[in-house]
């Protein structure tokens, strides 16, 4: 029987499989990143990489207390947007690339296919320019 949610099938560049999203997972997802705190978390979360970081380094970076701290993390948690794993006693919170690379397909999947073509340039991501390395003369 069809699910009643739609779900949009998009071709996932960096893994080259196809993956599907439902909308509500994005309206989810979007809603959990339209608060500075929880958008601050992720992006320094991103940042980090798969290792992740303990919940207090978190909440010393962007400056929450545990409880505020706490509330925020699980919001991105339901929503999808990073894991939590124990390690003794500390929770180390890690950003899903999966569900993140998803969400990016899913909001650019369509981009431009209902004109000309001519805008193909405008949708891919910009560069961001990065100083470059000077090497150490030995």
């Amino acid at each position: 029987m069809p699910s009643s949610t739609p779900r949009f099938r998009y071709f996932d560049n960096s893994r080259n499989i196809a993956r599907t999203m439902k909308t509500a997972n994005v309206i989810d997802a979007l809603g959990a990143l339209a608060h500075e705190f929880r958008l601050a978390i992720y992006r320094l979360l991103v940042e980090q990489g798969p290792s992740g970081l303990p919940a207090g380094v978190i909440g010393e970076r962007v400056g929450l207390v545990p409880s505020s701290l706490t509330f925020h993390l699980k919001s991105l948690q339901r929503a999808g947007l990073i894991t939590q794993l124990r390690a003794s006693r500390h929770l180390i919170y890690s950003a899903d690339f999966s569900v993140m690379n998803e969400l990016v397909g899913y909001l650019t999947d369509k981009c431009c296919t209902a004109g000309n073509g001519s805008c193909a340039v405008e949708c891919k991501p910009p560069r961001v320019a990065r100083p470059a390395r000077r090497r150490n003369a030995a």
